[in-house]
């Protein structure tokens, strides 16, 4: 009998680019792949570890699975990602259930690894993070056939005192501009339209492999791709956003005039307990300067309340950043202490009642700015990415440029036979706090 397997992603967008290339692999072995978890012989949970909560999470979902042997057919648990690379001791002695383990620099090995569980060796192959994939791997992309995430770079050398990512997923190293090329062709070549790059700092792209700050060339290039409409940028480390790149972005019409930053903090204090780049000065400079040049762009920030030592005053100086800096998009986020990491030596912890507060204050606030930032669409005509037809309402659903996958807005499009997965053009007539209204110009 074939095997049937399901891979169940948690955690973030480069986890998902890892499972879709283990699931390309398990269907070149000649495995089924298979849509829900009660017909899989074998289950492959690719964890998230950066956080307490999605740690619990990943612990939880391996647990739920592991029942499947009893009133399902699984036959083999495998637990791959952040979490294995981090606590693969633990798990395998603390979690029987588990099968096999793969770390986050040996997914490539993942059918040696299931063939290895089916014959009851448990295995476990969790190295040096350092693998990096520039031969041509096989991918099934799970994301909709318009858009698809592109890996640039993994690891990172940025040494943040709370983050533990360097940990789980090594020192920084970039891929080829040929080898994501290639790929961003062949995305292309199925039917992919949106291209978002994806690294745990997309900034420093380049500086490993060719000593220079390639991220500007890189985004030219992936945006002359035949077939390629939007190119999307995340996670921008701001102590390498450059001169170069904010006209790159700004005079090239592919690439989404759309700012995924993560800033962190506004109080100097903090930043320098954090060891982040710059100061407050500096990402207010930086900020200026990307609305000076893209008056129309759309910011996008996150933040951590409750780092020890934050104090009351602290808090307040980045409430007053917040609402200086009228970010479009925010996500907010409490400290977690992540073990072994700088930060968790620290003195002077909040407590989780007063991140908790801090967050939904900072949450409150960015609500009414998002609701003004949105209403300075009105009016304009915006490209829109056609995602979905509601016809319980007669009404398509898609993305501006300005709105990534999963994590922002969408706007609501009044139209006739509009393609889903085409790009057209919307005038925005209404804002919806976090959303766009619109119709669609003949």
């Amino acid at each position: 009998m074939t095997e049937k397997v399901k891979v169940v992603t948690l955690g973030c967008e480069k986890n998902l680019v890892d499972s879709e290339i283990m699931s390309g692999l398990i269907d070149q072995r000649g495995y089924n792949l298979v849509e829900t978890n009660e017909e899989a012989t074998i289950i492959i949970v690719n964890t998230c570890g950066f956080i307490d909560a999605a740690k619990e999470e990943s612990v939880n979902t391996i647990l739920d699975m592991a029942d499947l042997k009893r009133t399902g057919n699984l036959k083999a648990l495998i637990v791959s990602g952040c979490l294995t690379q981090r606590y693969k001791e633990e798990l395998m002695l603390e979690m029987p259930e588990i099968d096999g383990i793969v770390g986050t620099g040996d997914f490539h090995n993942i059918n040696t690894i299931v063939d290895e569980a089916l014959k009851g060796k448990k295995p476990v192959y969790v190295g040096n993070p350092i693998f990096n994939y520039e031969q041509a791997l096989p991918r099934k992309v799970s994301t909709p056939r318009y858009t698809a995430y592109v890996k640039i770079a993994e690891g990172c050398d940025n040494a943040c005192t709370f983050c533990s990512i360097p940990i789980m997923r090594g020192k920084f190293r970039s891929r080829s501009v040929d080898s994501i090329l290639a790929e961003t062709r062949q995305l292309a070549a199925q039917g992919v339209k949106e291209i978002s790059l994806i690294a745990q700092d997309s900034t420093n792209y380049g500086t490993d492999l060719y000593d220079m700050f390639m991220l500007p060339e890189l985004l030219n290039r992936v945006s002359e791709v035949e077939g390629i409409e939007w190119v999307r940028l995340h996670y921008a480390y701001p102590g390498f956003f450059t001169d170069e790149l904010i006209d790159t972005i700004a005079s090239n019409p592919k690439i989404c005039e759309y700012i995924d930053m993560p800033l962190q903090h506004s109080s100097d204090s903090i930043l320098k307990r954090m060891r982040r780049p710059g100061r407050e000065k500096d990402a207010r400079e930086l900020i200026h300067k990307i609305r000076s040049r893209m008056p129309g762009a759309a910011l996008r920030t996150s933040l951590i309340v409750g780092f020890p030592g934050e104090s009351e005053e602290d808090f307040e100086h980045l409430v007053a950043f917040v609402k200086d800096m009228q970010f479009d998009r925010l996500g907010v986020f409490t400290y977690s202490m992540e073990e072994d990491t700088p930060a968790s030596r620290l003195p002077d912890q909040v407590p989780d009642e007063v991140k908790e507060f801090r967050a939904a204050t900072l949450m409150e606030i960015q609500r009414e700015i998002s609701n003004l930032r949105g209403g300075r669409r009105l009016g304009e005509n915006v490209d829109v990415l056609i995602e979905r037809y509601d016809g319980r309402n007669d009404i398509y659903i898609g993305r501006s440029q300005y709105d990534a996958p999963e994590i922002d807005g969408e706007v609501f499009v009044s139209g006739h036979n509009v393609p889903i997965g085409g790009v057209v053009k919307v005038r925005v007539t209404h804002s919806l706090e976090f959303d766009l209204s619109g119709e669609v110009i003949a």
